[in-house]
């Protein structure tokens, strides 16, 4: 990374927080500002695109609240992420329509071809492998979300073919 990417990098993150804080501000004017907690983690990973642990402890600072709280918060909702996702994040459905139409072999197909399990990300950052209890496209099952992007009536070889053309376009 050159000084200047970096720099840039810092002045983003700097942003970032700035507002995350104003975010945080207005909520404090709320008389119970620690019942906002939720939002301003959801505003903090929309933000971040997870929970970085210096962002967990700048919210407890600048809403007063115990960082073990936060923790606690963060840690018990499913939807929090405390790790960087890749940079494509993989939903499988794993719904009644989409199980038995083959969201297991598709989700194995995924494991073995990622060499990934749920919750992790490739090594090479570029994806992520997450749960989806239902995308709503019942009608395509077995399906996957690649980002917003959905892709039905799914194969193993057809599952391995999508994430080729992922692959194609991240070395260009």
């Amino acid at each position: 990374m050159t000084t200047t990417q970096a720099n840039d990098a810092i002045a983003t993150d700097d942003q970032k927080l700035a507002q995350l804080k104003e975010f945080i501000a207005q909520t404090q004017k709320d008389e119970h500002p620690d019942s906002f907690l939720i939002a301003v983690l959801h505003k903090a990973q929309e933000l971040y695109s997870y929970l970085p642990v210096p962002v967990m402890d700048e919210i407890a600072q600048e809403m007063a609240i115990p960082t073990a709280h936060i923790w606690g918060v963060a840690t018990f909702y499913h939807y929090f992420n405390l790790t960087p996702p890749g940079q494509h994040v993989i939903s499988i459905c794993l719904g009644t329509a989409c199980y038995v139409r083959g969201a297991a072999q598709i989700l194995q197909t995924l494991r073995d071809e990622l060499k990934i399990d749920m919750g992790q990300v490739t090594p090479d950052g570029l994806f992520s492998l997450q749960p989806a209890r239902c995308l709503g496209a019942c009608g395509l099952a077995p399906v996957v979300m690649i980002d917003d992007k959905i892709h039905g009536e799914l194969t193993p070889k057809k599952m391995i073919q999508i994430l080729n053309q992922y692959r194609k376009q991240a070395k260009k």
